[in-house]
């Protein structure tokens, strides 16, 4: 393709090495695709309470879509431009449909501060992140849903990811969008239609960019929606065999600087 006009990134095996850092020549590319003028947007299943961090480490103060698409947020004035989010009761009858699909799963919602609420994570007591993160907030079922959520996540121990997802999508794919950044045993629930593409879409809206002029890159299932909406698509080479599937490129692993690697045919 022409020279890109905005580009996405997803964040954790992608951006992010091995070690969860960037390495100096991906620093160093962000930095001049950014002093070019073009938009360089992290595009992340993260909430934007964890997207500060990664946004230092590479010198980025623009827009970040979070939460896989529900958030739109603007990392330099640390506000929410946008979000979308699930609704109390469809949080609950996801939960129960999941539990009694997949006795043992445990739930965590993700919100965003308001009405003076400033419990930003709520979990059941026997929640486990598979990142191994400190639990914010330890709440009853009925209170981790009795707020609306961007997010909700599910987690089973004793199942992957694809294991989950092959048997609770046929069942909620029309109630929510349902995805997987990680295969160990957690399900990623949005608002119905959000999709890192659409938050993406968003943001390159407010930059007049089309999505031929948008170079994309990921390494999980949640970010398939947002490779095939871009004008170029490409997968990390350590990606999930669904997302390789739809790539338009394939680069080299997190820890060689795929990402930096494809970047500097024009930066």
């Amino acid at each position: 393709m022409e020279k890109p006009l905005l580009i996405a990134s997803d964040v954790d095996g992608t951006l992010l090495d091995v070690t969860e850092t960037i390495t100096t020549r991906t620093k160093d590319v962000v930095g001049r695709v950014v002093a070019t003028g073009t938009p360089f947007l992290l595009v992340s299943g993260r909430p934007p309470r964890w997207i500060t961090p990664i946004a230092a480490m590479a010198d980025l103060n623009g827009y970040a879509v979070c939460a896989n698409g529900a958030v739109l947020y603007d990392i330099g004035k640390d506000t929410v431009v946008s979000a979308e989010t699930l609704d109390p009761v469809l949080l609950r009858n996801i939960a129960d449909t999941v539990k009694d699909l997949l006795p043992g799963s445990v739930v965590a919602v993700e919100r965003l501060p308001y009405n003076g609420i400033d419990e930003t994570f709520v979990c059941e007591p026997e929640y486990a992140s598979p990142w191994g993160d400190t639990k914010i907030a330890e709440r009853s079922l009925a209170e981790a849903v009795g707020q609306p959520g961007v997010k909700m996540l599910i987690r089973h121990r004793g199942m992957t990811s694809d294991e989950m997802a092959r048997a609770v999508v046929p069942v909620l794919a029309d109630a929510a969008s349902i995805t997987y950044s990680t295969n160990q045993g957690l399900l990623e629930f949005s608002k119905k239609d959000v999709t890192k593409a659409t938050g993406l879409a968003k943001a390159a809206e407010l930059f007049g960019v089309a999505k031929a002029d948008v170079v994309a890159f990921g390494d999980m299932p949640n970010d398939i929606p947002m490779l095939e909406w871009a004008g170029h698509g490409v997968a990390m080479s350590n990606a999930h065999p669904d997302l390789l599937a739809v790539a338009d490129e394939v680069t080299a692993t997190n820890s060689e600087d795929g990402v930096a690697q494809v970047l500097e045919r024009w930066f």
